[in-house]
C-alpha cells in the first residue's frame, strides 16, 4: 500500500534563509553551519565545548562545525561519550570536562541524545546542584539564567524538536527509569536549523524520527485546556512533517522537504510545551529498561495509543485530520491514513519486534504511570489500563 497525501504545499521558502526570535533566536537555511563559529563569536563565546553521541563524532558535520570554530578564531574540545538513551553517569563525565577544560558554552549537535546531553551538561556545569534537582516536577533550583553558560542547538534530525528548550530526557541509571529535566531560566541562546545536516540520514532513520515529531504535534494537540498558541503552532507542525515526511523518506536528497521536515519538527517541540501523552510516557520507560530508539518506540505506540484515547478526541480528530489534508474527518479514517503511512515508512507492528520482550506490561505500565507524560494524557490511565496497551502490541 503506498500512501500519499492530497495536499499540496509551496515548499520554496525553504529553500531561503530565514530569522526568527519566537520562542529563542532560530536561524534557519540551507549550509547555515558554515556560520557556527561566526555565531558564538557575536554571543562573546571563545571556548566551547562540543558535545555530540558516540554515533555521530565521526560525521562529516561534526568536523564541518569544528572547523568552523577554528576559522572564527575559536578553541573547542569534542565530547561525545553519550549512548542512545542518555544515562546520567555520563553527563557527569561531561561536566567534568566541561570544567576542566574551562569551557564557556555548549554547542550540542546531533540528535535527540546529543542535544539532550548537551543541554543536561549546560544545566549543571555551573553550578553544585545534583542532575536530578533539575527534574521537571521539582521546584526549579533558584539559578538565574547569567550563570547558566552559553548553549546553542544544532539538531542533525527532523524529529526531536528539542532545539528551543531546556528540557532533556535522561536514564536514571540507579533506578531504570527516565526522567525530564530543566530549569525556567535556562535556554538556548540559539538554535541553528540546517536541512543539509539531514541529506544523509539513513531512511529509516528518517522514518523514525519523523514518526517522533508527528507523535509530538498529536500528542500535544491531544492535551486537554486551553492553549491556543501550542495548538496552532502543533496543526502547523503535524501538517509540515505528514506532507514532508513521505517525501523525504522516498527522496533523501529533496532539500526543500528536508527544510518542512525540519521546521515541522521544531513546530512540533514548541508545541509540546503544553504537555504530551501516553505514547512518550510509555516509550521513555520502554527505552530506559530495553535501550530502543525513542522515534521508533513512539512509531510503534502512537496508532495504539490514539485509539485508546480516542473517546476524548472527538472534537480534536477532526481538526487534526483537516491539517494532514483529509477530506473525510472522521476518527476511522484519520487512524487509517495514520496505519497506512506507518506501513509506507516500514515502521514494526509490534513491540517484540524492536527488543521488547513479552511479559514486560506490568512492569512498563508501573514505570509509565509515573512519567510526566502520563499526567497529561486525555484520558485518565490506570496501571491496568497501561498494561493492556503495551500487551496489545506484545
Amino acid at each position: 500500500m503506498t500512501f500519499r497525501c492530497s495536499q499540496t504545499m509551496d515548499l520554496s521558502p525553504f529553500l531561503e534563509n530565514h530569522s526568527w526570535s519566537f520562542p529563542v533566536p532560530i536561524e534557519y537555511g540551507l549550509g547555515r553551519l558554515d556560520e557556527i563559529g561566526h555565531f558564538c563569536l557575536k554571543k562573546n563565546c571563545s571556548h566551547p565545548l562540543v558535545v555530540t553521541d558516540r554515533g555521530s563524532a565521526d560525521l562529516p558535520y561534526v568536523k564541518k562545525l569544528i572547523d568552523s570554530l577554528t576559522k572564527a578564531g575559536l578553541t573547542s574540545d569534542l565530547f561525545f561519550d553519550v549512548s542512545p538513551n542518555p544515562r546520567d553517569i555520563e553527563i557527569e563525565k561531561g561536566k567534568s570536562l566541561f570544567l576542566s577544560g574551562e569551557h564557556d558554552a555548549v554547542v550540542a549537535i546531533g540528535g535527540g541524545s546529543g542535544l539532550d546531553a548537551g543541554k543536561a551538561i549546560g544545566l549543571t556545569a555551573n553550578n553544585s546542584y545534583e542532575l536530578w534537582d533539575f527534574e521537571y516536577e521539582r521546584t526549579s533550583p533558584p539559578i538565574d539564567e547569567n550563570d547558566f553558560p552559553m548553549l546553542i542547538c544544532v539538531p542533525t534530525t527532523a524529529g526531536t524538536g528539542a532545539e528551543t528548550e531546556s528540557t532533556a530526557m535522561l536514564t536514571d541509571t540507579i533506578d531504570q527509569v527516565k526522567r525530564c529535566i530543566w530549569h525556567r531560566n535556562f535556554k538556548p541562546s540559539l538554535a541553528l536549523l540546517d536541512p543539509e545536516l539531514t541529506v544523509n540520514l539513513p531512511p529509516h532513520l528518517t522514518a523514525w524520527t519523523g514518526i517522533d515529531a508527528l507523535t509530538h504535534a498529536i500528542e500535544a494537540y491531544s492535551v486537554p485546556g486551553l492553549h491556543p498558541l501550542c495548538d496552532s503552532i502543533a496543526l502547523q507542525g503535524m501538517e509540515l512533517v505528514h506532507h514532508c515526511l513521505p517525501q523525504v523518506y522516498s527522496d533523501p536528497n529533496n532539500i526543500s522537504a528536508r527544510g518542512g521536515m525540519l521546521v515541522g519538527s521544531c513546530l512540533s517541540g514548541i508545541a509540546f510545551l503544553k504537555g504530551l501523552g501516553l505514547a512518550h510516557a510509555i516509550s521513555h520507560m520502554v527505552g530506559a529498561l530495553y535501550d530502543t530508539h525513542h522515534g521508533l518506540t513512539n512509531a510503534v505506540l502512537l496508532c495504539s495509543v490514539l485509539r485508546f484515547n480516542a473517546p476524548t478526541l472527538e472534537k480534536k480528530i477532526p481538526k487534526m485530520a483537516n491539517a494532514i489534508g483529509l477530506k473525510d474527518h472522521s476518527p476511522e479514517q484519520f487512524f487509517a491514513n495514520l496505519e497506512n503511512l506507518m506501513e509506507e515508512l516500514d515502521i514494526p507492528r509490534n513491540l517484540l519486534d524492536i527488543g521488547v520482550p513479552s511479559g514486560c506490561t506490568q512492569k512498563v505500565a508501573e514505570l509509565a504511570i509515573r512519567d510526566i507524560a502520563a499526567s497529561t494524557n486525555p484520558r485518565e490511565v490506570t496501571v491496568p489500563l497501561i498494561a493492556a496497551v503495551v500487551e496489545s502490541l506484545l
